[in-house]
């Protein structure tokens, strides 16, 4: 009895698998890259509980609590990271402008990247006139810069959000029509794609099922380099005072507005201009290791 009553807990004790697969996990990222993926998560969670985490309104003010500094340089817990010079609470303008950007970069770069793939795809399945127009407006969208385009429409027509996220969108869409036109140019050429042809599959069927995933893990890393540039050019674009109009917020906008206090209270352009900074660094070095893992010919 006492040999079966001390077998029993060992016998039923689980197996630890759990901290199993988390070592394998941690063995497959490097350090810097799992840093990288935190703060891009941290990022995900602040814009999309922006509501819950903000402490105060972004658009309350206060004139008697102005330029008060952060908990850092001798401030209160009340504002962690200071007022502005209308008495904003700095830190809840900077969760409601994570949130404004990170929408802005999402589908500006879902835009450009739909427009692009499907008219690469178009290209290499019409050819002809259709594919030598598409190729002339990919040439045309290349040589000219894109910031001169955005300032000419966003003058001519206008601030409007939607207006400025659909403007996003058109930036870079040449790379990704380039790259499904040469990547799905290739695809006809191999032997899956004809043989589903001579199957009887019509067109939607083989580059909706066939040729669009095989090439979608060179599409995906193309958008991740691209996400952080329009979140550059948005806040360059709000930095000049053409992109995110007040009352909204974006943290280009709260750079433009820090400048004119940069010697009185840095604090108002630091905390934006560091989670510019370290986003757009880390989604674009989170873009480099997924090419280098998921591209066949860099192995």
């Amino acid at each position: 009895m006492t040999d079966l009553a001390t077998d029993l807990p060992a016998a039923a004790k689980p197996a630890p698998a759990r901290p199993a697969k988390l070592r394998r996990f941690l063995a497959a990222w490097p350090p810097a890259m799992l840093l990288a993926l935190g703060w891009v998560v941290l990022m995900l969670v602040v814009a999309l509980g922006a509501d819950l985490l903000a402490p105060y309104s972004f658009t309350a003010f206060d004139l008697k609590a102005r330029l008060q500094t952060p908990v850092g340089m001798g401030g209160s817990w009340a504002h962690a990271l200071g007022t502005d010079e209308l008495g904003r609470d700095v830190l809840s303008r900077l969760i409601m402008s994570i949130r404004m950007s990170l929408l802005i970069a999402f589908f500006g770069t879902l835009i450009a990247a739909g427009m692009g793939t499907t008219l690469g795809i178009l290209a290499a399945h019409l050819r002809g006139r259709f594919e030598a127009l598409v190729l002339v407006l990919i040439d045309f969208q290349a040589s000219m810069p894109f910031m001169i385009i955005a300032l000419a429409v966003l003058a001519f027509f206008g601030n409007d959000i939607t207006l400025f996220v659909v403007l996003m969108g058109f930036h870079s869409w040449e790379r990704y029509a380039r790259i499904a036109r040469g990547l799905t140019l290739s695809a006809n050429e191999q032997g899956y794609a004809a043989a589903v042809r001579n199957l009887g599959a019509g067109s939607w069927r083989i580059y909706g099922r066939h040729v669009l995933p095989n090439i979608a893990s060179t599409l995906i890393v193309s958008m991740t380099l691209t996400f952080p540039e329009i979140i550059l050019l948005e806040s360059g674009l709000s930095f000049l005072g053409l992109g995110v109009q007040p009352p909204l917020t974006s943290l280009g906008n709260m750079v433009g507005y820090g400048r004119e206090y940069i010697t009185r209270a840095p604090w108002i352009m630091l905390a934006p201009s560091a989670v510019i900074v370290l986003t757009t660094l880390s989604i674009s070095m989170l873009g480099d290791w997924l090419r280098d893992r998921l591209d066949p010919t860099l192995r």
